[in-house]
């Protein structure tokens, strides 16, 4: 896939638990080029084997609450008593370099995201939607990962998710895996090429013509 954008965009990805929306974020960069995944800031200690700079930046809470007060943040929560937040610097400065990053958030987080960047035209936003709530609790339930009350309450969940579709720019029916990664592709193709993100690109070309 060919890339003429001078400048890249956030993807925003939001879907409940179990409509497959961490495997088609992996299958979406190992088949397109310039994508990559927005490294986020946690005051969580590092697990074994994680290194600073790749799964997260470490920092701890006084550092990290400085950090919210200074606007370093494009989104943040706190889950299960640690912060989480996605870096404003790290953000703006892979889309000066044409890279499409991937913001695995959920509709409150992209609500944030939307509108804490500058342009909101350098946001796109893609519902990983599954194809009805019996499929999704199959899913949860054939992962063997999780108690029967917690797949309740990531049922639950997924009500108030789902209830957000209408929030973003793309809906992605998680019915067939690889249509579904076809459909990401394919939307990443078309965003590359809306004339915000080409002008540059033409303005080159232009400038080879006499007018």
């Amino acid at each position: 896939m060919k890339n003429y954008c001078n400048k890249g965009f956030v993807l925003i990805l939001s879907a409940p638990s179990g409509a497959g929306k961490s495997t088609l974020a992996r299958k979406l960069m190992a088949g397109v080029t310039g994508i990559q995944t927005s490294v986020s800031t946690t005051t969580r200690r590092p697990r074994p084997g994680e290194r600073e700079g790749e799964a997260y930046f470490f920092v701890d809470e006084a550092t990290f609450k400085e950090q919210i007060q200074a606007g370093a943040f494009l989104e943040w929560a706190q889950v299960f008593g640690n912060y989480y937040g996605t870096s404003r610097q790290f953000v703006e400065t892979a889309l000066e370099q044409g890279q499409v990053v991937i913001l695995d958030i959920d509709w409150q987080g992209a609500r944030q995201v939307r509108q804490n960047m500058e342009a909101a035209g350098d946001v796109v936003g893609v519902f990983i939607m599954p194809p009805s709530k019996d499929a999704l609790a199959v899913r949860l339930q054939s992962r063997g990962q999780d108690a029967p009350e917690v797949i309740a309450r990531r049922m639950a969940e997924a009500a108030d998710e789902v209830s957000h579709w209408n929030e973003y720019e793309y809906v992605v029916i998680n019915d067939d895996l690889s249509y579904a990664e076809l459909c990401l592709q394919k939307i990443v193709e078309v965003e590359r090429l809306r004339l915000s993100r080409v002008a540059g690109r033409v303005a080159d070309i232009l400038a080879t013509f006499d007018f």
